[in-house]
């Protein structure tokens, strides 16, 4: 059965729009209109900008066309060095070009240049929420140390920080003092808690349940909000059509099994649209790894740390973060500055890669609003051949597209590309959970949950009811990348206009589920709600292990929840599928398990956990009317390697009268008996006939009580909404 649920969970505000194009202001370039923006750098045989070249000089097409230029200006920037700022020479900064509004007034008709004209455009980006007080320290003192006595005639720079939300500090200005001033403030260890969380990924031996935080539920599980804000950031730069360099800080991105690559994607896109480079910088330096861990982390338990496996997974880890801001540098034609102690190499950097350049601009001929790649290639008119120069630009960009132009053909089809695009959109966050149970032998049921905040919902009046619909569609890939299975839904969403305020600050859960054999999978997932037209995107890879091979105990995924609803208590719903019905193991004498898809607790609820053992031994002397098994199950919680609760040991021995050789086993946890933080979440299972044992492991965190309490459930027109 396929099904929306509303959970209780507060959300952050929705972030603002971004201002459109207005008259009398500087020009600003945006994908929902057809002007354009390329940057051309333009070199000669020696390496060095021509300049005073015209519109007459350039040839642009897109997609083959010749499109007609509005204008062409040069950036000159000047690398001269200025002198320290404590010296004698130093002197106040040059007037910005253009900044006279009555002069930005009257050249806006030729020109697409903002008030930065022949400027360097620089953004210093700190993620406090990454970094160790040390690396705060350190990069602290190279932003200083590059302002003053690194920073040229043409650079100007605006900062940035990033610790629980994003941040300008500072906007774009050349002086050097107001600059210095800006970052000495900066409170050393700021944020830095959000440095020490646990890993991101589940136990390196977990084959339990995969999860990725919800946005709106304290995320600490998660590092797409990381990349949510690097998207933001690119948005934000993309009203100054000159190129821009961000100069990311921090102590890596964490990558792991369940990263939404669709963020990265589209982080990256972003980015490439509004003509930002990343350049991150990794404030740890060189790095020398201890074995079994330093100070700043858990060492390594068991032999790990004799086995070489502690060490392993230290550098893996390590790796892993540094790999996402490669990436990052490398999609968007920047540099990353990796395992140096020398910060500033990476800013200076920027200089040398940014020198004078060209700003093209046009009005794409093609109107059609369809999110395409258009492809643009620019060249020197043939009466320039003889300059045999070089030119570097960006090789393309994604058309614009409007939901509310869209008819129904049209709504279907974005909804079909958004999931084979290479374009993700992510304007409607959203998180998955997928797990698995064994149905047969070589046949698995894949529960997949999906989390959407209520706020990103736009309800509209239909008499006494606000309504919206949501639309899902999903596909899952096997290991060649062919098609394994497709889920496409279409569920309205009403209720009274008495709570359609409290839906807003809660969150909509959508569940339905695919039947697969043993393998390594990934799953595309779109959702589109029909209001606004916002839609999210989400990829991750998942594996469904072949428990019918090896010698342990075979066990499912484990489900965390903290509410069981009866099935009919649907916000709302498709038709009841009856065959998902009976062999959803989530769904019991018609009440279902809802998965916590965040992992995220308050203490007035109980941890719920739900998991099965398949095949556990029974032996044969026992009667036929009383064949039972003996497993004993027990949860427990660690914080830095240290047990911290337990509780009492539960035998499960009734197997399922539905499935042959399944044990289901159900445990709970108040969390009222569990301080505030995160936990690494174990499962002891133990074979008592079999004398076989697993120790599963997933992550889960408790934090503080919401304000509001639980209200009844109200009625709507498919059943009623449940609360948490």
């Amino acid at each position: 059965m396929r099904s929306l649920t509303v959970l209780l969970a507060f959300l952050l505000a929705a972030q603002p729009l971004l201002p459109q194009q207005q008259q009398q202001k500087p020009a600003t370039f945006s994908l929902t209109t057809n002007v354009v923006i390329v940057n051309v750098t333009v070199l000669d045989r020696d390496g060095k900008p021509i300049p005073n070249l015209t519109k007459d000089d350039f040839e642009l097409y897109e997609d083959g066309k010749l499109q007609k230029l509005q204008a062409v200006d040069f950036q000159h920037l000047n690398n001269t060095v200025l002198p320290p700022v404590d010296s004698p020479q130093a002197q106040p900064p040059p007037e910005p070009k253009g900044y006279n509004p009555e002069r930005e007034k009257a050249a806006l008709q030729n020109t697409m240049l903002s008030k930065y004209q022949d400027r360097r455009l620089m953004i210093l980006l700190f993620d406090f929420s990454s970094m160790q007080p040390a690396e705060q320290i350190r990069a602290k003192n190279a932003a200083i140390k590059f302002l003053n006595s690194q920073m040229t005639a043409s650079d100007t720079v605006s900062i940035m920080v990033y610790g629980t939300s994003l941040q300008t500090v500072l906007d774009f200005t050349s002086d050097r003092d107001l600059l210095i001033n800006t970052i000495t403030k900066f409170r050393v260890g700021e944020a830095s808690e959000n440095a020490t969380v646990a890993d991101e990924g589940a136990d390196s031996q977990d084959q339990s349940g995969q999860f990725v935080a919800d946005e709106t539920e304290f995320n600490i599980f998660n590092a797409d909000l990381k990349l949510a804000a690097l998207e933001d950031a690119a948005r934000k730069l993309g009203q100054y059509p000159e190129k821009k360099a961000l100069i990311y800080i921090s102590s890596g991105i964490q990558k792991n099994g369940v990263d939404n690559q669709s963020q990265l994607r589209a982080t990256t896109n972003a980015a490439v649209r509004a003509n930002v480079a990343f350049y991150p910088i990794d404030a740890r330096g060189l790095s020398a790894l201890v074995p079994g861990g330093d100070a700043t982390q858990a060492g390594a338990v068991g032999n790990n740390l004799y086995s070489g496996a502690g060490q392993r997974s230290l550098k893996e880890n390590f790796n892993n973060q540094q790999e996402t801001l490669d990436t990052l540098a490398r999609d968007t034609g920047g540099k990353a500055l990796l395992d140096s102690n020398d910060l500033t190499e990476g800013i200076r950097q920027v200089q040398q890669d940014f020198s004078s350049y060209y700003v093209l601009s046009y009005v794409s001929s093609n109107t059609a609003q369809d999110g395409k790649y258009r492809r643009i290639q620019v060249k020197l008119a043939p009466k320039d051949a003889g300059l045999r120069a070089k030119l570097d630009y960006r090789q393309g960009y994604f058309g614009p597209t409007t939901f509310a132009r869209m008819n129904s053909e049209d709504k279907e089809a974005q909804l079909a590309q958004a999931l084979q695009s290479e374009n993700p959109i992510t304007d409607l966050p959203i998180a998955v959970e997928v797990d698995y149970f064994r149905m047969e032998k070589d046949k698995y049921f894949a529960p997949i949950s999906v989390k959407i905040p209520g706020s990103a919902l736009a309800f509209h009046s239909k008499g006494a009811k606000q309504a919206t619909e949501l639309d899902f569609i999903a596909e899952v890939f096997d290991a060649r990348n062919r098609p394994a299975a497709t889920v496409r839904d279409t569920i309205p969403l009403k209720v009274d206009a008495t709570i359609a305020g409290q839906v807003v600050r809660k969150s909509i859960q959508y569940d339905t589920g695919v039947t697969l054999t043993p393998g390594t999978y990934k799953l595309r997932f779109v959702a589109r709600e029909n209001g606004e037209g916002k839609t999210g995107t989400f990829e991750t890879p998942f594996t469904i292990p072949d428990l019918a091979s090896g010698q342990a105990l075979r066990v499912s995924s484990v489900i965390l929840s903290n509410q069981r609803e009866p099935v009919a208590q649907q916000v709302a719903g498709v038709k009841n599928d009856k065959k998902l019905i009976a062999i959803n193991p989530l769904i019991d004498n018609g009440q279902k398990l809802v998965p916590n898809v965040t992992r995220v607790f308050h203490p007035d609820q109980n941890v719920l956990v739900y998991l099965e053992v398949y095949d556990p031994a029974i032996p044969a002397s026992l009667p036929e009317n009383f064949r039972r098994a003996d497993v004993e199950a027990s949860v427990a919680l660690y914080q830095n390697n240290k047990k911290v609760f337990e509780t009492a040991p539960v035998r499960a021995n009734r197997l399922s009268d539905k499935r042959p050789g399944t044990l289901p086993v159900w445990l709970q946890v108040p969390a009222s008996k569990l301080q505030l933080g995160q936990y690494e979440c174990q499962i002891n299972l133990i074979d008592e006939f079999g004398r076989k044992f697993a120790f599963p492991r997933t992550a889960l965190a408790v934090v503080p009580s919401t304000s509001e309490k639980p209200k009844p459930a109200a009625s709507s027109g498919t059943g009623a909404a449940g609360m948490q």
